[in-house]
């Protein structure tokens, strides 16, 4: 499978390679483009700042251009936080798109979003504050009615970005939890 893996907002982090070389242990292409020109942060509010210094829009460029010369072979777009947001805004418009990897995040969905059954998994904590259960039961409505065929995996007590180990959000089960279906979600594309 050919997997676009989006960083989070804290950059392109250790986490972000080891979570790309293990995919590529289960025989997967996996592509990870610094949308941060290099910039990395160790905490939230440094790389949400920015984040903002560059603009929604320049990351979404910077995001299309990554992929796009991969787009054709179908990919699977995958990503942490802000880059599952970003992942969900690249799948959702691309016909191609083989199937979306969500870790810690959604995004807003246009209105005229639609999709073929595209496979979508969602890993996220429960409770997190930027997914709350709300948000996630009406996201979940919004993916079904676009075309998508959702699958969303809730991790009581885990951090916001519980796959990181470098971060204080950590949890190792969860994330070995997370790791093991999300691969078993990419053997069935």
């Amino acid at each position: 499978m050919n997997i676009m893996l989006f960083h989070s907002t804290y950059g392109l982090r250790p986490a972000v390679h080891a979570a790309a070389d293990r995919l590529r242990a289960e025989g997967h292409e996996v592509w990870t483009p610094d949308l941060f020109g290099g910039r990395t942060f160790d905490d939230v509010e440094a790389g949400r700042a920015f984040q903002d210094e560059i603009g929604k829009d320049e990351l979404l460029k910077r995001a299309i251009l990554a992929a796009a010369p991969y787009s054709e072979r179908g990919l699977v777009y995958a990503g942490f936080s802000l880059g599952a947001a970003t992942a969900q805004t690249l799948a959702l418009g691309d016909a191609k798109a083989r199937g979306l990897l969500l870790l810690h995040g959604t995004s807003d969905i246009a209105e005229n979003a639609s999709v073929d059954e595209l496979p979508v998994q969602l890993h996220v904590a429960e409770p997190d504050p930027f997914e709350t259960d709300d948000w996630l039961s009406a996201w979940y409505l919004r993916m079904g009615r676009a075309g998508a065929d959702v699958e969303i995996y809730r991790y009581a007590g885990a951090g916001h970005l519980f796959t990181d180990p470098g971060l204080d959000d950590y949890d190792a089960d969860a994330a070995e939890k997370t790791w093991r279906t999300a691969i078993g979600f990419l053997e069935t594309l």
